[in-house]
C-alpha cells in the first residue's frame, strides 16, 4: 500500500467484480458488459457527475484489454500528446495490434480544433477512444466524435453502493486495513447518504476521520457519529452553476412555479443558492416567470417580482434569499395565465410568415395637413368621446380582421371581479349567484379550495 495516494485513488477497482454501481450499463447482460469482457470495445463516451466511478471504469478496461492503453487529461494535454499517443500505436515494434485505447479525461475541456484531431484516427480504428466527462457530451463534444461513439450516461451511486465501497474500504489491504478501525454500520451510511452520490467524496471523508482519530487504548481507532460529521462537513450538492446541473435545477426551479408547487419551488431555489448561483440571475428567472406564466391572471406578480430583483440588487447575499423565496413563492401561489405569452408569439409569427397588410387609413398619424388630405387619421374615433371610453371601430388591417391573438380565460374574468369589486363578501356573493366559472375551474385554482370554504361560511 502506497499511503501516500489518497484512499479514493487505492480504492480505485481492478476488475468489472469490483466495480460497484451503474448496473444499468453494466449488469451481465448490457452492451458495456459484454463488449469490456469481450475485450471488444469500441469508442465511447462516458458521461456522469464527479465521483460516480468515470475513470474507475476506464482503469477496469485499462487492466482487461489486449490493446496498448494510455491516459491524458484533458486539461493539461494538447494536441501534441493527441500526436504522440498515436504515434505510438502505430509503433508495430512496441505495439503489435497498431492500435490503442486512448482515455481522454475531462474531454469537454479539449477545444475545436484538439478534438478534430482525434476524428481520423477514431475513424480508422487507429484509436479507440474512451472519453470521460462532467459535461453534458451533446454540447460540449464535438458531433462528428458523437456519431463515432457510443455515449453512456453514469448516474451518481445510491447510498447503498457507497456504502459497499466504503465497508470494503475497512477491511481491504489496499485500504485502511491497517489502521484496525472500528465504525458502526450506521456511521458509514451516514457518511453515504451526506456524499449525495459521489463516492470520492465518502472515502475522501472516511480517510479524514481516520488520520486525525487518536488510537484508542485497545488498540484501534474508533469512528463515532460526531468525528464522521465533523470530518465529512456538510451535504454535497449535485449542482454546478457553470454545467449541466444548472440547467436542470434551474428548470425545475422554473416548472414549479408554474405548476404552483410552492415546496418544490423553494427546493430548487435552495439547491441553487447553495450551489453559488448568482442571486441576480435567479431574480430574474422570477421575473420572466412572472410575465411568462403568471401573466394576466394577477399582473401584480409582474410589480413583486421586478421590486423583488431590485432588492436583491440592493440588499445583497445572504438576505436575498429571503427576498427570493417570497417573489418565487408568490408566483407559485398565483393564478396562472399564459395568454399575452401565447398571444404574442402567434403575432410574431404571423408579421414575419404572412401578408399582414397596411395599417388602417383612419388610425394612421397625420403628421401634416397633406397627409390629411389624403386620408390619414380620418374617420378616428376619439374613445374618450363615448360612453365607457369605448367606441366599436376596426383596428387591424383588412386582411387579418377577425384574427385573435389575446384570448381571455375564465379564471382571468374570476380575479378581475375580485380586485374590482375590493369588498371580499360582495365577490363572494356575486360568485355563489352568478357562477361566473365552475366549481371544477374554482377548485383548480389554487386559492379555490379557500374561496369555497368562505362561500360555505356564506350559506
Amino acid at each position: 500500500m502506497n499511503s501516500n495516494e489518497p484512499l479514493a485513488y487505492r480504492m480505485k477497482p481492478e476488475t468489472l467484480d469490483d466495480y460497484v454501481g451503474q448496473e444499468h450499463i453494466l449488469a451481465k447482460d448490457k452492451i458495456l458488459y459484454r463488449t469490456i469482457k469481450a475485450d471488444r470495445l469500441s469508442s465511447i463516451i462516458l458521461w456522469g457527475p464527479p465521483g460516480c466511478g468515470k475513470t474507475s471504469l476506464a482503469k477496469v478496461i485499462s487492466n482487461t484489454t489486449k490493446y496498448k492503453f494510455k491516459k491524458i487529461n484533458a486539461v493539461t494535454a494538447g494536441v501534441s500528446d493527441i500526436k504522440s499517443a498515436i504515434e505510438e500505436a502505430k509503433n508495430i515494434m512496441f505495439n503489435p495490434s497498431g492500435k490503442c485505447i486512448l482515455f481522454i479525461d475531462e474531454i469537454h475541456r479539449f477545444n475545436k480544433l484538439q478534438q478534430d484531431a482525434l476524428l481520423p484516427f477514431v475513424e480508422n480504428g487507429t484509436v479507440i477512444l474512451i472519453g470521460a466527462t462532467t459535461e453534458n457530451p451533446y454540447f460540449e463534444v464535438n458531433k462528428a466524435l458523437i456519431s463515432r461513439s457510443m455515449v453512456f450516461k453514469l448516474n451518481p451511486l445510491n447510498k447503498n453502493d457507497i456504502y459497499k465501497v466504503l465497508k470494503r474500504s475497512i477491511t481491504d489491504k489496499k485500504g485502511l486495513w491497517d489502521y484496525n478501525v472500528k465504525i458502526d454500520d450506521d456511521t458509514l451510511m451516514k457518511i453515504a447518504e451526506v456524499s449525495n452520490g459521489d463516492v470520492r467524496t465518502a472515502l475522501n471523508g472516511l480517510e479524514v476521520a481516520v488520520l486525525t482519530t487518536q488510537m484508542d487504548s485497545d488498540g484501534c481507532i474508533h469512528i463515532t457519529n460526531e468525528i464522521a460529521k465533523d470530518s465529512v462537513q456538510n451535504r454535497k450538492a449535485i449542482f454546478d452553476k457553470n454545467g449541466d446541473s444548472h440547467y436542470d435545477n434551474i428548470s425545475a426551479f422554473i416548472k414549479s412555479m408554474r405548476g404552483s408547487d410552492a415546496d418544490a419551488t423553494l427546493f430548487y431555489l435552495a439547491r441553487a443558492i447553495n450551489g453559488g448561483e448568482d442571486p441576480m440571475f435567479l431574480a430574474r428567472r422570477i421575473v420572466i416567470s412572472a410575465a411568462e406564466d403568471v401573466g394576466m391572471a394577477n399582473p401584480n406578480a409582474l410589480v413583486v417580482a421586478n421590486s423583488a430583483m431590485q432588492a436583491v440588487h440592493m440588499v445583497g447575499m445572504p438576505e436575498a434569499r429571503i427576498i427570493l423565496a417570497e417573489a418565487a413563492v408568490y408566483n407559485a401561489k398565483s393564478p396562472k395565465s399564459n395568454a399575452a405569452y401565447m398571444g404574442i408569439n402567434k403575432a410574431l409569427e404571423d408579421v414575419a410568415n404572412k401578408d399582414t397588410g397596411e395599417v388602417p387609413m383612419h388610425i394612421r398619424n397625420a403628421v401634416t395637413d397633406g397627409m390629411a388630405k389624403d386620408g390619414y387619421g380620418v374617420g378616428y374615433k376619439y374613445p374618450h368621446d363615448y360612453p365607457g371610453h369605448y367606441v366599436e371601430q376596426q383596428y387591424l388591417p383588412d386582411v387579418m380582421v377577425g384574427t385573435r391573438y389575446y384570448v381571455e380565460e375564465d379564471l382571468w374574468f374570476l380575479f378581475l371581479w375580485w380586485h374590482r369589486e375590493k369588498n371580499l363578501l360582495l365577490f363572494l356573493r356575486e360568485y355563489r349567484e352568478k357562477k361566473i366559472v365552475t366549481f371544477e375551474k374554482a377548485n383548480s385554482f389554487k386559492r379555490g379550495e379557500c374561496m369555497l370554504g368562505w362561500l360555505d361560511l356564506l350559506r
